[in-house]
């Protein structure tokens, strides 16, 4: 009798066993998994560089940690070297709330009259333009502000120009893109039956949008300010351009100062890795982390009161 003989199969011989759509199922889950697994991996390894790097001055002992958040003055290079960051904190939030304050009201307006006044028009010229606005290089940015605002400023006010003023205009038009496409998604996802609801009970366009639709869209409205705060506190390139660079408590719009992304950017290529100074700069780029996790926090805190 002949023995049967027993035919060697690989993974993929096997594999082809299976109907094609089983086939594409399993691919994808794999597919999925391996991109999920990367993210995890890139995200936990950067967070673990920037904090065994920022960590480093706290654990050794060479400075204390009111040291750095409550100092006010900034000298590397001095005997003994300081390191007050109080200067950078101080701009970083000065140049990142009022260029959201600036930019808020215009983008809800602009969101209002795309999706409530004229949204063909809206849709077909002003979206775009906008949508624009976001493609444009910070350091194109920089240039407008160093080239336009600067003078502007030197010319019809006190000093040189150079300031949080500066800054903070710089920063509205660039996060403008951003509270204005939050806002345009808020209020064309608004049902219609509630705006409708509001003409038939006798309220006129403008009362509707002033006492139903902004009060009912506020929390996303305020995810759209919350993200920009966070988009103006990690620019760099053109608020360096613009802000004057000058290590101090600023005590008025239109002095010079500086914030964590610009000493960073200027400072961290002259120091030598491992050297205290180039440690410090890493503490202030965890700083900047986890300012970006209070963010990402508050904007889940509210998606989720939206939600409700």
């Amino acid at each position: 009798m002949n023995t049967p003989v027993k035919e060697d199969r690989t993974a993929g011989d096997r594999l082809t066993r299976y109907p094609k759509h089983i086939r594409e199922d399993w691919f994808g889950r794999v597919y999925v998994y391996l991109c999920v697994a990367l993210m995890v991996v890139t995200i936990f390894s950067i967070v673990w560089f920037i904090a065994s790097k920022g960590l480093n001055p706290f654990v050794s002992g060479a400075i204390g940690i009111p040291d750095l958040l409550l100092g006010h003055v900034w000298k590397p290079e001095g005997e003994p070297p300081l390191f007050g960051a109080l200067p950078f904190l101080a701009g970083s939030a000065s140049v990142s709330f009022i260029a959201a304050a600036i930019a808020a009201p215009f983008g809800f307006c602009a969101a209002v009259f795309m999706t409530q006044i004229a949204p063909k028009l809206g849709r077909t010229v002003l979206q775009p333009a906008i949508e624009l606005l976001a493609g444009i290089p910070s350091v194109v940015y920089g240039f407008v502000g160093l080239s336009v605002i600067v003078p502007f400023l030197r010319d019809n006010f006190p000093g040189q120009g150079f300031g949080i003023l500066a800054g903070a205009i710089v920063l509205s038009i660039m996060i403008l893109p951003t509270v204005t496409s939050i806002a345009t998604d808020a209020l064309s996802t608004l049902p219609a039956g509630l705006r409708e609801g509001s003409f038939a009970l006798g309220a006129t366009r403008w009362q509707t949008i002033y006492r139903l639709i902004l009060p009912t869209t506020l929390p996303s409205l305020l995810t759209g300010i919350v993200l920009g705060i966070s988009r103006a506190f990690g620019e760099a390139l053109a608020v360096q351009m613009v802000i004057g660079n000058a290590p101090h408590v600023p005590r008025s719009l239109l002095e010079s100062a500086a914030t964590l992304t610009s000493i960073i950017t200027l400072e961290m290529g002259n120091t030598v890795g491992g050297s205290l100074h180039n440690n410090v700069l890493w503490s202030l780029a965890l700083i900047l982390l986890l300012m970006t996790f209070l963010f990402v926090f508050i904007v889940r805190m509210l998606e989720r009161r939206a939600k409700r």
